[in-house]
């Protein structure tokens, strides 16, 4: 297979100095699957707010029920386009109140000082940051887009808080059938991995492990389609998945000593299923 693959070098360009803004809408819009997102539908592009100002795109994701209250920026991050997209979610989630939704940034440059202001707003409001940048290769452009921050979890021990055991009916009643299914199929990874795998039905989380010891921790949500895993590596993994985590596209965050915290929606479960797999097992495997 390397041997029919030619490596060419790819020039980076500025978007904004060879197209503009439209033009960047009119591409995702053409294809909304390149945010990383998931299948996205256009409800409104550039739709007037009360405020007086226009939302670049307003998504929603069928599968999950999920609107994306969306403002594009070329070149460098700037206040006001964050406020807006705040405004814009703030403004859309009153509309309606039934769905869930996410206030998204996307721009060519997210620079560290503005990057740090989102993730400590994130942690009250759930936004999520994308960077695009484009590359040329001889007379064709190509968009690249990379989710640097995702919404935040907020961080629990869950080798502590287990909490009581309530059996399997408990998380099928509070959670959507959709993520239920992720569940087993992750169970099903494990079992794959070791035959005497251990599964518990906490009230917090469910939990996997072997006779020794609990390594991965799985919470299907409300929100169809949607498993949070945290998943123990060992320390000396630690960099190694993150890499990988990286190239695949999935957002994470470590936390602790070497547990990461993964929130994985349906479609990065489909499409990277071997990876999800195998990191199961790696967990597994280490504290048997």
């Amino acid at each position: 297979m390397s041997d029919k693959l030619k490596y060419i070098k790819a020039e980076k360009i500025s978007i904004r100095q060879h197209f503009n803004e439209k033009w960047l809408q009119d591409r995702i819009e053409e294809d909304t699957s390149i945010l990383g997102l998931g299948e996205l539908d256009v409800i409104h592009r550039e739709r007037k707010q009360s405020s007086g100002g226009r939302i670049d795109f307003l998504f929603l994701n069928n599968d999950t029920d999920i609107m994306y209250e969306t403002e594009i920026m070329l070149g460098k991050t700037d206040e006001s386009h964050i406020i807006r997209a705040i405004e814009y979610w703030d403004i859309e989630r009153r509309r309606f109140p039934s769905k869930d939704h996410r206030a998204v940034i996307i721009a060519e440059d997210i620079t560290n000082r503005f990057f740090n202001v989102i993730a400590l707003m994130n942690r009250a409001i759930p936004i999520i940051a994308i960077q695009v940048s484009a590359l040329k290769i001889d007379s064709q452009i190509i968009l690249n887009f990379t989710t640097v921050l995702d919404i935040y979890e907020e961080p629990e021990d869950e080798e502590k808080l287990g909490g009581e055991e309530v059996g399997r009916q408990y998380w099928v009643k509070k959670s959507h059938t959709r993520s239920i299914a992720m569940l087993d199929e992750m169970i099903k990874f494990g079992e794959i991995a070791d035959a005497n795998l251990k599964v518990t039905y906490n009230k917090h989380h469910v939990a996997l492990g072997t006779s020794r010891q609990n390594s991965i921790w799985l919470r299907p949500r409300k929100t169809p389609s949607i498993c949070h895993m945290e998943v123990k590596v060992g320390k000396e993994n630690i960099e190694n998945v993150k890499e990988e985590l990286a190239d695949i596209g999935i957002s994470f965050n470590l936390r602790k000593d070497d547990i990461f915290a993964i929130s994985i929606r349906q479609e990065e479960l489909t499409k990277h299923q071997e990876y999800i797999k195998g990191l199961i097992a790696k967990s597994l495997l280490y504290y048997q």
